[in-house]
């Protein structure tokens, strides 16, 4: 489960399995630019993701890990407002010729980049909390996918 609270100004706080993160917004956004913005979090989850199948590939291979680097850049898009275009650059000195492209095969599925190129249906319920207690307002609940897959809240 993924719990996200408000913490001030812009900034939000995100457990995640009881590690917690934090995001905000820019100065020049009007946030304190403490974290990075949701946003630059989806972005590194890509680039984190690709850049775990990337180590695995290596390490499974017995190919050197040593100074494998994935880098991320992107555009924006309008109508709606979202990332439109993702460029990832995966420096990988340890891939030798004849696997290199096995291992792009490999790092083009990681789980997150599956996700965005199969997207799921996301759902957002906002309920007022049923029961007395120091929470107040509306809880979220996000929900991914059908009936028959995970669902996930907040609050």
């Amino acid at each position: 489960m993924v719990a996200v609270t408000y913490v001030g100004g812009d900034r939000l706080h995100i457990d995640v399995r009881g590690h917690e993160l934090s995001v905000d917004q820019p100065v020049e956004d009007g946030g304190g630019d403490t974290a990075p913005t949701p946003t630059e979090l989806f972005l590194a989850s890509l680039t984190a993701c690709v850049g775990f199948y990337a180590e695995r590939f290596l390490r499974r291979h017995n190919l050197s890990t040593e100074g494998l680097r994935v880098g991320c850049t992107y555009g924006w898009a309008e109508n709606p407002h979202r990332v439109g275009a993702i460029e990832l650059t995966v420096d990988a000195p340890g891939v030798t010729t004849s696997k290199r492209e096995a291992f792009a095969r490999v790092i083009e599925h990681c789980t997150v980049h599956n996700t965005l190129d199969h997207p799921p249906e996301v759902r957002i319920r906002v309920d007022r909390q049923s029961s007395p207690g120091p929470r107040k307002g509306p809880v979220v609940q996000v929900s991914f996918g059908s009936s028959d897959q995970v669902r996930g809240s907040v609050g």
